[in-house]
């Protein structure tokens, strides 16, 4: 039986056990001193001044919106995971769906200002498969008309716009789901440079409770707000303590692999990823771009071949049963891009061989769908 190479695979060793230990030792199972550390660390490396840890990017996104009171219109892809505008919704908001760059699969300043409208309170810019949308533009719109920036940023972990890297230009959401760039296994981070905000949020996420306020007793616990239970444990801010230490080192292969598959691939039969201006790309994904005709067929072929290729996203969120309602404006880019992409394995712990298997197979697999045409 043909070996299969998986989509994604994490990148875990005995530094990661060992930490595993020591917090299980210290008994802070729980929000401690783990998640502090975690949390400082992950703070320098974005270049902000605070970050929180959190159960999920999509909870990130949730307490980003509660806690800035947005109820009225969010505007974000279409092209997104669906946490993204379940997050809108749950938050209270109502979503309004972006179309994206075709090249990129980023949304843009020219897709987001004609949506703009007095019902608009903020933009969630998803920097999608590893590459920072150009937030310049985006940056100053949400600035010209006072509007929340929420950046979802759970797939550009190390990813730069101008050598500032994604989750500093507004409030940053990220995911260690175990196919990001780096993992807790379930968990996400909180980036700002608002203490107010954080201090918000932290609260929210503990029940409504402020640890801060004056009480006469240590055990009080004083709820001022409603309030969730959405914190990460010790145990896996532990694990991601040991994971941002090596970030650089794994986004380096992501972005070795990566050049080494856009050259084995035959660029007349494939499209291969487009980086834009001024952004670097730390291939959270690995996406290729072909005749829509051929995407599904070519996807279970190469599945069948040992190859884990996917799509990242079919159907995009306005064509999904429960936000068709909110579709108002025609998406051209976002279906055309949903229906030719395919996205194949990357991870830090590809060998040259598994590229070779990956080219290989889809360079004669396309040519064998289109001999069948």
């Amino acid at each position: 039986m043909t070996k299969k190479i998986p989509l994604c695979k994490p990148s875990i060793n005995q530094k990661e056990f060992k930490k595993i230990k020591e917090v299980l030792k210290s008994s802070w199972l729980t929000h401690g001193p783990f998640n502090e550390e975690f949390e400082e660390s992950f703070a320098r490396y974005i270049g902000v001044k605070y970050a929180l840890t959190i159960n999920s990017c999509a909870s990130a996104l949730f307490a980003s919106l509660k806690a800035q009171n947005i109820t009225g219109e969010v505007i974000i892809p279409s092209f997104t995971f669906v946490a993204t505008a379940n997050a809108v919704i749950t938050a209270g908001a109502v979503p309004v769906f972006a179309d994206i760059d075709y090249l990129t699969g980023n949304t843009s300043i020219k897709h987001i200002k004609p949506l703009i409208n007095s019902r608009t309170e903020a933009i969630i810019p998803v920097h999608f498969a590893g590459q920072s949308c150009q937030m310049d533009g985006i940056t100053n719109l949400a600035n010209k008309y006072k509007l929340a920036l929420i950046e979802d940023s759970a797939e550009a972990i190390g990813a730069t716009f101008r050598n500032k890297k994604t989750g500093s230009f507004g409030t940053g959401c990220f995911s260690f789901f175990p196919t990001k760039n780096m993992t807790t296994g379930e968990g996400g981070m909180i980036t700002s440079n608002d203490a107010a905000l954080i201090h918000k949020i932290k609260v929210l996420i503990s029940h409504g409770i402020d640890k801060t306020q004056n009480k006469k007793f240590i055990w009080q616990r004083d709820a001022i707000m409603p309030g969730w239970n959405l914190r990460m444990s010790g145990i896996l801010a532990g694990i991601g303590i040991e994971q941002l230490k090596k970030i650089n080192k794994l986004n380096e292969l992501r972005v070795k692999h990566s050049e080494y598959l856009t050259k084995r691939l035959d660029a007349s039969l494939l499209e291969t990823p487009t980086t834009g201006s001024n952004s670097s790309h730390v291939y959270q994904m690995y996406t290729i771009k072909v005749k829509q005709e051929i995407r599904d067929e070519l996807v279970a072929s190469l599945n069948r071949e040992g190859v884990g290729a996917s799509v990242h996203f079919s159907p995009p969120v306005h064509k999904q049963k429960l936000f068709k309602k909110f579709q108002k404006n025609k998406l051209p880019n976002t279906e055309r891009l949903s229906s030719s992409i395919i996205t194949l394995p990357m991870y830090p712990d590809l060998t040259k061989k598994d590229l070779d298997i990956i080219a290989d197979k889809t360079n004669k697999l396309i040519k064998k769908i289109y001999g069948k045409i």
